[in-house]
């Protein structure tokens, strides 16, 4: 069988954080991709603003580099269980991967989870082992490691037999040697090892063309662009197609545009051939899945399986009394096309409507995933309201069942005990323990997906910052009874509308802890803080003091006031209570009850106690 010997397809892949996109950087530079005096930023894989805050890989790219006579087509891919939607897709364009784990961390979570996707289409791994200079790395255990994974994940003898490299990616070094004293200069190591290990494609461009789109992209110019592979025959520009649609019903198009990867950057090409990782414009409605083949020879590849959301939350316009103040789309029309939009190019989202016009039901992967939606909806002008995140159930067999993630903590050894605590309250089941011998603890539960909302917050409060958590979706399994997880504590609500004063919050704050600073704007309804206890208290936090005449004796200027705890849009959504809204905006984040007003409010408690006494 012919071979293209001067083409390799590879996808890096591994947990968030273990240094994937900087070692593609790495990769990139000393190929000579870029000009000498081309300026490149860090991490230049990542192109969204969110990417580059958050320091993490939200969106698939792809990017190709020529080594000596062999180009080299590499997939950046997510590491968040989140975006496993594109890491499945992603595996079945590619040959091989490279599995990144840091040299002192080793496996996580997220690391067994794009394993097992790989594992799966039967690709041939190299390890790479990285971060080889960090203190306490210990890379001959984390391969140890690696391999009992290959093994549990039920690797077949060929993948068992794996290439390691050792490296470091911030430095642009390399070496087969564990040792770090032996990390050549540079990374040809790496760079031979892809081009001696991951099988060329097979050229079988002679034969009638199939292409498949793995992944979406949008342009206001040319419109939808379908990202894929080639894996048989040839395509080329102004060629009359048949697209093979998921319905089954069959589209003609001409192909406007073909683009191939180099760098950074796409640049057009009049025809590609079997093996070649393409973006191709020309079709309007082209899904992910979807076969391109020659309008006389019509042959579907199996469709790609594309992960269920486990979570979903309501989007609703918003409706509080500062509504329309701040941002610039804020008609239900607006949000609707917004979300319609992500849809094309983001397959793992669904959004259905809901008996009221002015809400929708949004699914997805996990908190993450909906919470980068809300933040670039936030950023490009949408107002909206959203409620709390609520996992999805599903009948299978007759039973009601929900996701159950698995959970990998790293603690120090003297907060391990209040971790077991809490996670059992939350109906969590211990799996593993173990200690990796500098006082940190591992210790790997499953937990009910709906356990784990809300959780960050309390599990950094018991470990006082230094404990990390990681979580990705096991598997759906029977659904446990009685309440799991939640908020326990009530909150103080604001009865009346206008700016809190430092006199209204210093009157409550030995009620709670306060959320709002002085000369915030609130308003009846909104949420100013968290109660001590189980209860709503209502507050007045607007309240000014009387002037009067009079001194008095005790002097007011030495008062000081507690810190606010200001919280993100993450840790928003996780305190949300079913009777409460997120109304998210371009300038702000407040939360609110539903019913804003006090009295409406308990009536209605009071009607829900009676209708459960009875």
């Amino acid at each position: 069988m012919k071979k293209r010997e001067d083409l390799r397809n590879i996808a890096i892949i591994a947990h968030v954080d273990h240094g994937k996109t900087t070692l593609v950087d790495q990769l990139l530079r000393q190929a000579g991709t870029f000009r000498s005096n081309e300026h490149v930023e860090e991490r230049a894989m990542d192109s969204n603003d969110l990417e580059r805050e958050r320091g993490i890989t939200i969106l698939a790219k792809n990017t190709a580099i020529n080594y000596d006579g062999t180009r080299i087509n590499i997939l950046d891919t997510p590491g968040h269980a989140d975006f496993g939607g594109e890491v499945e897709r992603i595996m079945k364009m590619v040959d091989g991967v490279l599995l990144v784990v840091d040299a002192y961390e080793g496996c996580m979570p997220q690391t067994r989870f794009v394993l097992k996707k790989a594992l799966e289409q039967k690709l041939t791994p190299i390890v790479v082992v990285n971060k080889i200079d960090r203190d306490f790395a210990r890379p001959e255990e984390v391969v140890d490691e690696v391999l009992d994974l290959f093994i549990e994940l039920g690797a077949n003898e060929d993948q068992l037999e794996f290439p390691v490299v050792f490296a470091s990616g911030i430095n642009g070094t390399a070496s087969l040697s564990p040792n770090p004293a032996d990390q050549e200069e540079n990374m040809r190591s790496l760079f031979d090892t892809i081009v001696d290990h991951i099988p060329a494609p097979v050229d079988n461009s002679e034969e009638p063309l199939q292409f498949q789109v793995a992944l979406l992209d949008y342009n206001d110019y040319v419109g939808r662009i379908g990202i894929g592979r080639v894996f048989r025959g040839t395509m080329k520009v102004g060629q009359q197609v048949a697209l093979m649609k998921l319905d089954g019903s069959v589209k003609q198009f001409r192909v406007t545009k073909i683009f191939g990867f180099i760098g950074l950057k796409r640049e057009e090409i009049q025809e590609a051939k079997a093996g070649d990782l393409i973006a191709v414009s020309g079709m309007e409605d082209i899904n992910v899945g979807e076969t391109v083949c020659p309008t006389e020879h019509q042959e579907a590849l199996p469709v790609l399986r594309i992960d269920e959301p486990t979570l979903q939350m309501t989007f609703l316009v918003n409706n509080s009394p500062f509504a329309g103040r701040e941002g610039k789309f804020v008609t239900a029309r607006k949000i609707e096309e917004r979300l319609r939009q992500q849809l094309q190019t983001d397959v793992s989202l669904r959004v259905d409507n809901t008996d009221s016009p002015d809400a929708w039901i949004v699914s997805g992967r996990g908190e993450l995933h909906l919470s980068i939606l809300i933040e670039n909806m936030r950023r490009e002008g949408y107002e909206l309201q959203v409620s709390k995140p609520e996992v999805i159930i599903k009948e299978i067999d007759g039973v009601r069942c929900e996701p159950v993630e698995r959970v990998q903590i790293d603690v120090p050894e003297e907060h391990t005990g209040s971790i077991i605590e809490s996670l059992g309250q939350r109906k969590g089941e211990m799996l593993d323990m173990s200690n990796n011998g500098s006082g940190q603890m591992r210790l790997v539960f499953m937990v009910p997906a709906r356990g784990l909302i809300g959780y960050t917050t309390e599990f950094l409060t018991l470990t006082r910052g230094y404990g990390i958590i990681n979580h990705t979706f096991d598997s759906y399994q029977p659904m446990q009874p009685g309440q799991v997880g939640g908020r326990r504590q009530g909150v103080l609500v604001s009865m009346e509308s206008g700016k809190a004063s430092t006199y209204g919050i210093m009157g409550v704050e030995d009620r709670g802890v306060i959320f709002v600073e002085p000369g915030t704007e609130v308003y009846e309804g909104m949420i100013v803080g968290e109660h001590t206890r189980e209860n709503d208290l209502t507050v007045n936090i607007v309240k000014v003091k009387q002037a009067t005449n009079i001194r008095s004796a005790n002097k007011d200027q030495t008062t000081t006031m507690k810190k606010p705890r200001l919280m993100s849009l993450e840790e928003s959504l996780e305190y949300l209570n079913d009777d409460e809204y997120c109304e998210v905006t371009p300038e702000s984040i407040r939360l609110r009850k539903k019913i804003l007003d006090k009295n409406e409010r308990e009536r209605l408690a009071k009607k829900k106690k009676y209708a459960e006494q009875a």
